[in-house]
């Protein structure tokens, strides 16, 4: 069996490595939309590429890490940059605020408070990026094969019920 691989925040590293941009970069390429402005002054005194570079470079990372297979994309518009290709299957987690809260303080030993503005936040932030750049939003269940609620469906179900839906998907060609 092939192993799979997880890129989320690896994501940017690979985007880095990829187009031999400074490492240094990862700091100031949050998942989020830059303003005209911000882009338009990073480009005039050089700081780092404008969106409107970075933005076809994640693209094509994504496309190559995609068509090698056996790997699972999260972020950065991936399931959006995608959407065409007939390897892929797309699955949406969803769950309430409050258990969202709940998971995350376990991970990251955050305040309930703490946590919740993280959460609020990261959640803007994708939803900026998406907009932005895809003219999409990241709550359109019509971009995913599957949207599951793991408030409902506990996790290592939602996994298993992912992987035997996917193969099938998959295999019988109905993922294009």
């Amino acid at each position: 069996m092939v192993p799979w691989t997880v890129f989320d925040r690896h994501l940017l590293e690979q985007v880095i490595k990829d187009h031999h941009l400074p490492h240094a970069l990862m700091a100031f390429l949050p998942e989020d939309r830059r303003s005209y402005l911000q882009d338009a002054i990073d480009e005039m005194f050089g700081m780092i590429p404008p969106s409107w570079e970075i933005v076809p470079e994640f693209t094509e990372t994504i496309m190559h890490l995609a068509d090698a297979g056996h790997v699972i994309l999260v972020g950065r518009g991936a399931n959006f940059i995608t959407t065409r290709l007939p390897n892929v299957f797309h699955v949406h987690l969803v769950a309430p605020l409050v258990k969202r809260i709940e998971r995350m303080q376990q991970l990251e030993h955050l305040t309930a408070e703490e946590t919740a503005k993280v959460i609020n936040k990261e959640d803007r932030a994708r939803g900026r990026y998406m907009k932005a750049n895809f003219h999409v939003g990241i709550d359109d269940d019509l971009l995913y094969h599957l949207v599951i609620n793991t408030d409902l469906i506990p996790c290592p179900d939602a996994a298993r019920l992912i992987a035997e839906v996917a193969l099938r998907t998959l295999q019988d060609g109905a993922g294009d």
